[in-house]
């Protein structure tokens, strides 16, 4: 692991926004490398359902981070993520920029703030906490979480993991108390945050599960599920999988399946953006009936003037 700094410009937003087009003109302008901050970018072989850039987009650029890291039926974690990151930047010159982009807070979050220190979870507290879980369900553990620590429950990056659920109601009952708000513990100005109309986000979110289906994203999975037919909690349960696997083991149509991603997508799509606002008081950038290159022009002006952000390894 690397001892060195980068300075680091980060770039967030909810899916579909178009980050990954905005932050390939901004790179292959300044000649920056990227690192990804997306949590289903790092599975080898999901590519059409999680949008991942074609090696062609990617051509130009200095180097690539954070993708293809694990197999779908890989258990993958924040520290992984953070450790591979380390591992990326270590890779490049000292004091290289580099460019960050994604959706996945707690990547970013951990990229600049490093990893919490969490106690270990007693034995009672942990059978506490599966029992409910296995008589409650996530339903119930969501509600238990809610109940003991609200703001630790509002503050998970995804609610519908089991794990994270457990891990918040574990510390919760515990009666660790929570860091607070991102905001509170890093100086603003360090994450530009790209936003767009809600109606205009919603239709780029259809046209791109529409591009997705019609792109091969069941063969793709079906391709996927021969060569590993046991997926990690996290890849099987990915935006866009979970509903292709779901049509390939007859429970329901295409059809169906299209409509269940674009509403789990529009609702991802709203919690990243109230995620990165609230927790990481990011800078907001409208994208709205802009040019791409007005908007990075825009976003670079930032940057100049508040500075980066410092990831240290």
């Amino acid at each position: 692991m690397t001892s060195r700094t980068h300075p680091a410009y980060f770039l967030a937003g909810p899916t579909a926004i178009g980050k990954t087009a905005l932050a390939h003109h901004i790179a292959l302008q300044q000649q920056w490398p990227i690192l990804s901050a997306d949590a289903m970018l790092v599975y080898r072989g999901m590519d059409i359902g999680t949008a991942k850039p074609t090696a062609a987009e990617r051509a130009g650029i200095p180097a690539y981070g954070g993708i293809d890291l694990v197999t779908p039926d890989q258990r993958f974690s924040v520290g992984a993520y953070l450790d591979a990151a380390h591992r990326f930047l270590a890779t490049l010159p000292a004091d290289q920029p580099v460019l960050v982009v994604g959706g996945t807070g707690l990547y970013i979050k951990a990229l600049l703030l490093g990893l919490d220190p969490m106690p270990a979870v007693d034995d009672a507290t942990r059978r506490w906490a599966e029992e409910l879980y296995a008589t409650a369900g996530l339903t119930g553990i969501q509600q238990a979480c809610r109940d003991l620590a609200p703001e630790r429950f509002a503050a998970l990056d995804d609610p519908q993991n089991p794990r994270r659920v457990l891990r918040a109601l574990e510390l919760a009952r515990m009666g660790v108390p929570y860091r607070g708000v991102w905001s509170q513990t890093h100086p603003n100005g360090t994450v530009v945050l790209m936003e767009r109309d809600r109606t205009q986000l919603g239709e780029r979110i259809e046209q791109r599960v529409n591009h997705m289906w019609a792109g091969g994203l069941l063969d793709e999975v079906r391709e996927l599920q021969s060569a590993y037919p046991a997926w990690s909690d996290t890849a099987a349960k990915a935006i866009g999988y979970q509903e292709a696997l779901a049509v390939l083991a007859g429970d329901c149509t295409a059809d169906e399946a299209r409509a269940q991603i674009i509403r789990r997508t529009r609702k991802l799509a709203r919690k990243q953006t109230t995620w990165f606002r609230h927790q990481a008081a990011a800078h907001s950038v409208s994208c709205d009936g802009r040019e791409l290159a007005e908007v990075a022009a825009d976003v670079l002006t930032y940057w100049r003037t508040h500075g980066p952000g410092i990831i240290s390894g």
